[in-house]
């Protein structure tokens, strides 16, 4: 039986990494070894930053909710502890819509929390 040799893998291999590695500066876009650990690098920063933007827009959402409630007299913690007492569920990205697009239905909203908490 013929022996098997390797050369076409490995070079579908690295050319998939240099693929990746398409537009970073200098060798690692060039070189198979500094590509790989630039390649590396990055899907870990891309990963990372997938999670941050969750935390980033949750903070973006509540400081926004928090401007609308001011406007109405109330703060953050208060509206949304009087808005689970009324038993809405609304998630912090429609209440922050609300607070930019819809002043009224959140001024509803505030007048609502308002009374569930008096």
């Amino acid at each position: 039986m013929a022996r098997v040799k390797g050369a076409m893998m490995t070079r579908k291999r690295r050319n998939k990494t240099l693929k990746l590695a398409k537009g970073y500066f200098g060798a690692k876009s060039k070189h198979f070894k500094m590509a790989k650990e630039q390649v590396m690098k990055s899907l870990v920063y891309a990963y990372t930053g997938r999670r941050l933007k969750k935390r980033d827009f949750r903070q973006l959402w509540i400081a926004r909710i928090s401007a609308g409630c001011k406007q109405n007299g109330m703060n953050y913690s208060t509206f949304m502890n009087g808005l689970k007492k009324a038993g809405v569920e609304i998630n912090r990205k429609m209440l922050s819509e609300l607070a930019i697009h819809d002043k009224a239905a959140f001024t509803q909203l505030t007048e609502l929390a308002k009374s569930k908490l008096a």
